[in-house]
């Protein structure tokens, strides 16, 4: 009988044990559950965190990551002159008498290679003119005219209009941003062809006589002007300056018996205009 009873009370202490170490491996098993049954704890579950892609240089502007260089760009304007415009010569024989109005109309181009700097160029239509006196009688040509070669009595004014092409090339230079707008400044040479050229001799009632043959066709100029730009909507600013331009050879050509002189021209304008 006690042999009996020691062999059940074993039986029931092995079968206890080998319950409590499967208890123990399925509370191991399961995530979420420590060592203790009674204590429960919220499950754990893995999250995989991707790598970043890889940032191309054709990614658009990300204002939290600093670009890498300035990229060149190029801009446009349209621009109305008004100016004033007179002569000067070398000679006492032949004097300027006064000013003349006109205008300067034109497409501007820049292309930037930094921020500050770009390349100045375009094309302009210039009307300009001045007045001169000579001392002596002079012997004026007009093309298609009744006389082709006309008098012009000594003290006698003869007004000059003139019509240029124009290609300026320079460089300009800006500022950064200051309080509402940029200040900049434009400096360079302007090839120029002579289009037109009337001349008004009211001593002899001429208004408007062709005057090329006394004028030479190609000239060369230089040119600087200084302004403010204020930006408006989009890309578009508006542009205010003012500028000096003048004449690097003669003008005028010495016809005949008239006397050697070199006459050049200078141009006061007053830029208004607005980049696109």
């Amino acid at each position: 009988m006690i042999r009996n009873y020691k062999y059940a009370t074993r039986t029931i202490i092995a079968i206890i044990a080998v319950s409590l170490i499967l208890m123990c491996r399925n509370i191991n098993a399961q995530p979420g559950y420590r060592y203790s049954p009674w204590l429960r704890m919220p499950p754990y579950r893995s999250v995989i965190v991707p790598n970043p892609p890889m940032q191309s240089n054709r990614q658009g502007y990300n204002p939290y990551m600093q670009t890498g260089g300035f990229q060149p760009f190029i801009s446009f304007s349209i621009h109305f002159d008004p100016l004033i415009s007179w002569f000067s010569t070398d000679s006492y024989d032949t004097r300027s008498d006064g000013v003349v109005p006109g205008f300067n109309f034109g497409i501007s181009y820049n292309k930037y290679f930094s921020p500050n700097y770009s390349f100045s160029s375009g094309i302009n239509i210039i009307n300009a003119g001045g007045r001169l006196i000579n001392r002596e009688t002079t012997h004026f040509e007009l093309k298609n005219y009744s006389s082709s070669i006309l008098t012009v009595q000594p003290g006698e004014a003869i007004t000059y209009r003139i019509t240029y092409l124009s290609i300026p090339l320079g460089i300009k230079l800006q500022t950064n941003q200051i309080g509402y707008g940029r200040f900049f400044t434009d400096v360079g040479l302007d090839p120029e062809i002579v289009v037109g050229g009337r001349a008004d001799i009211p001593s002899l009632n001429i208004k408007g006589g062709n005057a090329s043959p006394e004028l030479n066709i190609f000239n060369l100029s230089f040119h600087i002007m200084a302004g403010m730009e204020y930006p408006l909507a989009g890309n578009n600013s508006f542009i205010v300056g003012i500028g000096f331009e003048k004449n690097l050879f003669d003008i005028t050509t010495d016809n005949g018996d008239q006397s050697s002189n070199v006459v050049t021209q200078k141009l006061l304008s007053f830029r208004i205009g607005m980049t696109f």
